[in-house]
């Protein structure tokens, strides 16, 4: 319902602002920025997005059924399955959803974004078939998804690498505080939902794991920044990141092969549910792309970002971080958006200005929020997202806030 409103909001707040620019500007181009927009939306939204990502969704959806298949993904679940039976406790233990949501997590917190999607399908399709009411999101399909849309990182392999194309000094520099503002953004989402749902936090095991991953995350930053160089964190988050994408399938393809089970029917039986998903998304990305699209065209956000900026002055702060809260702005809402905003920021002001590293930290603090409710509930048929979208706002604010902190403290 929140989806709903959202979309038409995109609308008419493009159509008011258009209005606007033609009658008291003499914009006569207003309306043709719309209109294009519209048209060059919908066309990438299936030329560049859901066709490409046919061939990862086939690819990753045969790969996983070979897992489940071989055993993995229940290995994987006895593993977690303490833990998650605290934070999902609509979840079976030993339920395949277990294992397809920590397959999704770790791909998501090595950067493995071509695998994190296909993976994420199918575990929201895994946790809809446990729920009772098809068109309204169920608890644990909620927490899965906020958990999923605050982007926990630790490999920001993308934006590392986009600042090296664009001849930034130290282009890992954005590395700690893209971790620690992404880890942020996952508690305060986590905390959220459960106080909504009523989990109780302070339970043992939910203690217990979290100190486990917070000690971690510490460890690997504390390792990366004190005995790496800037040049080498860049190369082992490259390599590490590349031999597990590939490593994955091994390991499920030697398990099958232990398990002696065909493994290529088994692969193309899954494969083939991942076109049918594919197809079925189309529609979601097409209307959400496009509403985006036509407010981002309007020029709207740069009205919110001069606002901001007015009142940032009166209010006599620092406004240096204003120059990179496009990206902020369109994080929760396109991923290809704002890595565009976030490409344009350090065109515009340098790789290595405030605003630029800004720019980085915001991109890799959270991961887009409209985008992922509108296809992870869309492929399964959810029209009632309750509170998903409220709580996904909530750990973006919190990582968008923790970045601006963040870029004070490293960069002045």
């Amino acid at each position: 319902m929140a989806l709903n409103y959202i979309w038409i909001a995109f609308f008419l707040i493009a159509f008011v602002v258009a209005l606007v620019k033609l009658i008291f500007l003499g914009d006569v181009e207003a309306f043709k920025l719309l209109v294009d927009g519209i048209f060059s939306s919908s066309k990438s939204s299936v030329m560049d997005i859901a066709l490409p990502l046919v061939g990862a969704m086939a690819f990753w959806l045969g790969i996983l059924n070979v897992g489940e298949k071989a055993g993995a993904i229940n290995f994987l679940s006895r593993i977690v399955g303490p833990f998650f039976s605290r934070l999902f406790p609509e979840v079976p233990k030993k339920h395949p959803a277990v294992g397809q949501m920590l397959m999704n997590f770790s791909a998501n917190l090595l950067g493995l974004d071509n695998a994190a999607t296909p993976l994420g399908l199918k575990a929201m399709g895994s946790l809809q078939e446990l729920n009772s009411d098809k068109d309204t999101a169920s608890n644990a399909q909620i927490m899965f998804l906020v958990l999923h849309t605050s982007g926990l990182q630790m490999l920001p392999v993308t934006i590392i690498a986009q600042r090296a194309i664009l001849n930034a000094k130290d282009p890992a520099d954005i590395f700690l505080p893209c971790v620690i503002a992404t880890y942020v953004a996952t508690v305060v989402g986590l905390l959220v939902v459960a106080v909504k749902q009523k989990i109780n936090l302070f339970d043992r095991v939910i203690i217990t794991w979290l100190g486990g991953v917070t000690a971690f995350i510490t460890l690997v930053v504390w390792y990366f920044t004190t005995h790496l160089s800037k040049d080498e964190i860049s190369t082992v988050s490259k390599v590490v990141s590349n031999f597990l994408l590939f490593a994955i399938p091994v390991i499920f393809i030697v398990g099958g092969l232990i398990k002696k089970i065909n493994v290529f029917d088994v692969f193309v039986e899954g494969a083939k549910s991942g076109f049918e998903t594919s197809v079925k998304i189309i529609p979601y990305l097409v209307a959400m792309l496009v509403g985006i699209s036509v407010f981002r065209s309007c020029g709207a956000l740069d009205y919110m970002n001069e606002g901001l900026r007015w009142v940032c002055t009166k209010a006599s702060l620092n406004t240096r971080f204003v120059d990179a809260m496009p990206v902020a702005y369109m994080k929760p809402l396109s991923g290809s958006g704002s890595k565009a905003m976030m490409i344009d920021v350090m065109k515009t002001f340098g790789p290595d200005s405030f605003a630029g590293r800004l720019g980085s930290i915001f991109n890799g603090s959270a991961d887009t929020t409209f985008y992922i409710v509108a296809l992870y509930f869309g492929t399964v048929g959810i029209k009632k997202s309750r509170y998903a979208i409220p709580a996904g706002l909530i750990a973006d604010a919190a990582g968008i806030i923790t970045a601006i902190f963040l870029a004070y403290l490293f960069f002045g």
